[in-house]
């Protein structure tokens, strides 16, 4: 028997701690800005640090099918500023 209650609270976690995740690094984004870094500098280290867990974590294979989901999501402009969402 599937527990759901559990599956659903795993859920809720992870989304939980995705949020707090995404918290930690606008506050350090906006530190790094106001202490006169450039975004693109920014951007480029917050991908190369996450791509480097990642490979630790994963291996090149499966970080390499990351990127080239990420690739699709790009093309597809889900990380455009103005895009809209129907």
């Amino acid at each position: 028997m599937i527990d759901l209650q559990g599956a659903e609270l795993d859920e809720m976690i992870q989304a939980e701690k995705k949020q707090v995740a995404f918290e930690y690094h606008n506050e350090a984004w906006a530190d790094g800005i106001s202490d006169g870094i450039e975004a693109e500098i920014l951007a480029e280290t917050a991908i190369t640090t996450a791509l480097t867990e990642l490979v630790r974590l994963h291996g090149e294979d499966d970080v390499l099918g990351m990127v080239e989901a990420l690739r699709q999501r790009i093309e597809f402009g889900e990380f455009r500023p103005n895009r809209t969402i129907q």
